[in-house]
C-alpha cells in the first residue's frame, strides 16, 4: 500500500494531471495508478510507482 503522503504529491509524469491509486487486493505489494486524463496506467511494484511514461500502458 502506498504512503498518502506520497500520493498526494504524486502526479502524471506526462500531463501533470491527478493519479487514482487501486492496489490487488490479493497482493498488496502491488497496485495501479491511473491517469484518466490521458488514460495512462502506471504500474506499482513492491510498494515502489514505475512512472515512466514508455513503460504506461493505455487504458482501454
Amino acid at each position: 500500500m502506498l504512503d498518502k503522503e506520497l500520493l498526494d504529491i504524486l502526479a502524471c509524469p506526462k500531463c501533470k494531471g491527478e493519479l487514482e491509486y487501486k492496489s490487488d487486493k490479493a497482493n498488496h505489494k502491488n497496485g495501479q495508478l491511473t491517469c484518466q486524463k490521458c488514460k495512462l496506467l502506471y504500474r506499482v511494484e513492491d510498494d515502489i510507482p514505475i512512472m515512466l511514461i514508455d513503460e504506461a500502458e493505455k487504458l482501454s
